[in-house]
Order: C-alpha cells, then structure tokens, then sequence
C-alpha cells in the first residue's frame, strides 16, 4: 500500500462517518443504554445546558452528571445544535483516530507504514465506537483524551499529557487507573520491548515533578469547574457518582445490577469492596510490563472496559481497537477466534434482551444482566489474552517437545 492510498482513505473514512452521522439514524440511538450511560448521555447534557443557560443550578437535581467543563464548553464555545453536534462528535472520532496513529508510528519508529490505513479503519469502523458516536455519547470524547494523553506521552511532550489526562480524569474518574503508566511513558520510551523484557533503567524520581504537575492541572480544572457551577456541588454528582452508583440505569456494565438487588445494608461495604477492586490492577501490570508501559496502560483500560462502574459499548471499542497498535502479540493469542465469536455472541443478545425488556415488555431485568454477562465475558477473555499474549512472547518459539504450562 502506498502512502496515497493511506492519505486517501482516512479523509475518505471521516466523510462517510460525517454522512452517517446525519442519517435520521442517530435520533434513534441517543436515548439507548448500551451506548450512553447517566454520565455520558447527550439528551441528559442537553437538558443540564438548558438549565445552565436559564439561570437554574443544572446540579440541584438528580439526572445532570456531566463535567462543568463541558457544561461550559458546549454552552459558550461550540453550542449544540442539530448540525454542528454530528460534526463536533465526528472530529472528535476523527482525532481519537489520528491520535492512535501516531502512537502506532511513534511505536514503530517510522513516518509511514504499511498498516496505517488498517488502523484508522479499525477505529473509524468499529461498530462499538461508531455507534456511541452516532448516539452523541461524551464518552468519545473520553476516548479521544485517553489517546491523545498516550500520543503525547509517547512523544515525551509531559505537560499536553498529563494535562489532557487531567482533563480526562474531570469526565471519568476511573480514568485515574492509566494516571502510573502515563507517568512512566513519559520518561520511558514507546518502542515494542515485549519480546526482550527487562528491568526498568530509569530513576522513578523523574515521574514526582511529573506528579506535581498533573495534581496541579487537576487543581486548575476543579476550581474552573468550580467557577462554572458556582459550588461544590459538581463534584458529588459527576466524581460521587462512580463512587456511588446513584444512577442504576440499565448499562453493558456488572454493577448496576448487582446494586439494584443489594441490601441499602451492605451497599456502602460492596461499594467500597467494587471500587479499591479497580485499583488493585495498577501496580502488578505496571510491575510486569514496567519494559512497555504503553502495553501497559492498553492493559489498564482493558480492565476499564471490564469493571467500570458506568461503560457504555465505546470503552471496550478502545480496548479492542488499540489491538492493532500490538501486531507483534498475534501469534501468541491462546483464544482469539473462541473471543471473537464471544462478542459477536454478545452483540446479538444484548440489544435482543435489551428491546424484549424495555420496549416489547415480554422480558425481565435477568434477560439483559445475562447478556451484559457474556459480554462481560467477552471483554474478560479479550484481556486474559491480551496478558497471556504480552508474557507469552518473551519466550518465542518453542523446540520440540516443550510446551508452556500456565499454573
């Protein structure tokens, strides 16, 4: 493939998904739990920036859980209207993908390559990312940060990564997990070690100014936050809320389940247990692949994917689409095709038990959490191999008679 057919195809990638996006379509989506949750839904955001705009605190009540930030952003700078929020929702699928490009090329070391345009596809065309999109769902543009925080961590530019993290962190409070392997990639680099792991070789006393600075970008962008609103209310209703679990909407996620048939008695406990159980991820796979970071942190929003309190189908999509930036880890996939068939498996049954439940009235809350389960399945099975591919290809290929036994 020659380097015009890959400058051709991304523009070209962009207009059908800008076309797409002013199908009637999308009008259809937005009001759908497997694509936007309490935290990200765009009918919820409209109405917050409504209310902002009349003088009415957005925060007294209970269904407004945005970031200030974008309550400000989309009420001054770019309003939302019905033609300029397809075009803001596809430029920011548009830069997610471009970021994702880079840090496969920073990864590589080269200007161009021959999978440039498998990339972008992989991204643009994921039904998992393009469909929130269509739905106006903020959680891409939680996605779009996520990449341009690695991109510029790759590039070793510490202050745009650490503040588009901060930034990230003000949507997202769970993004706090990719916080450690951000700080290491900005003083490590990129490059595949996969299959020559080694001990770190850099002092961990470099990432504490680095921690300053991003604490400090956090600060900064709270008491913005905090300027908007004109209280602290903000932070109870976006942060508390993945704390919390105010919201139980019916999600692609395990949580909201769970906590619908929990106890008020034992909440706060599983609450607590739920929560530090994301947590637990961060120092053994930064311990482990502390000779690829960017692996690293692939990993960590692999668990997101898994285990975040509000997901919608666009957090896996990241996890899945970041694959194609590890072509190095193919061979050594113990289960793709069973993993494979587990999502498609999964992508039927979910909006099947979701219509059966919420709109034909001829199901129940079990139909959907069963499928949310085999999708949850799914997103598991993908990170196990994804940890068994990582570990894996430091051994390479095997002699005869050997194999590799997992205990």
């Amino acid at each position: 493939m020659d380097s015009a057919d890959t400058d051709f195809a991304f523009p070209a990638l962009v207009a059908a998904r800008l076309l797409l996006a002013f199908a009637p379509l999308p009008e259809a989506l937005k009001y759908d739990q497997q694509l936007s949750s309490p935290l990200t839904s765009y009918s919820r955001l409209r109405e917050g920036i409504y209310l902002f705009e009349h003088g009415v605190d957005p925060y007294s009540g209970g269904a407004f859980r945005h970031s200030p930030l974008l309550l400000s952003l989309f009420s001054t700078v770019l309003p939302l209207t019905r033609y300029t929020s397809p075009i803001i929702w596809t430029a920011v699928d548009a830069t997610a993908a471009w970021a994702l490009l880079q840090i496969w090329r920073l990864r590589t070391g080269a200007k161009k390559t021959s999978r440039d345009r498998q990339i972008v596809a992989l991204y643009l065309l994921n039904p998992y990312l393009f469909l929130p999109t269509l739905a106006l769902s903020t959680s891409s543009l939680e996605n779009m940060l996520c990449l341009l925080a690695l991109m510029f961590a790759c590039r070793g530019r510490a202050s745009a990564s650490l503040f588009a993290l901060a930034s990230l962190l003000q949507l997202s409070l769970p993004s706090i997990l990719l916080l450690v392997p951000v700080l290491l990639l900005n003083i490590t680099r990129p490059v595949s070690r996969l299959a020559l792991p080694r001990q770190l070789d850099v002092s961990l006393t470099r990432t504490i100014p680095l921690l300053a600075e991003f604490f400090g970008y956090t600060a900064l962008l709270s008491i913005a936050s905090t300027l908007v609103c004109g209280n602290l209310l903000w932070v109870e209703k976006t942060w508390g809320a993945s704390l919390t679990l105010p919201d139980l909407t019916p999600n692609p996620g395990l949580w909201w389940y769970f906590f619908t048939e929990m106890f008020d008695h034992f909440r706060p406990f599983f609450l607590m247990v739920f929560s530090v159980h994301l947590l637990i991820y961060i120092a053994p796979i930064c311990i482990k692949f502390q000779h690829d970071f960017l692996y690293a942190a692939f990993l960590l929003a692999g668990v997101l994917a898994v285990f975040k309190p509000y997901p919608t189908l666009s957090d896996p999509g990241l996890f899945l689409s970041m694959f194609a930036i590890f072509p190095e880890i193919y061979p050594y996939l113990r289960h793709p095709i069973v993993t494979a068939l587990i999502h498609l498996h999964a992508s039927l049954l979910l909006p099947l038990f979701n219509s059966l439940w919420l709109r034909q009235g001829t199901g129940n809350a079990n139909f959907f959490y069963a499928s949310t389960l085999v999708f949850g399945m799914g997103n598991g099975a993908a990170l196990m191999d994804a940890i068994w591919a990582g570990l894996r290809i430091a051994i390479g290929e095997l002699s005869e008679g050997y194999e590799v036994a997992q205990e």
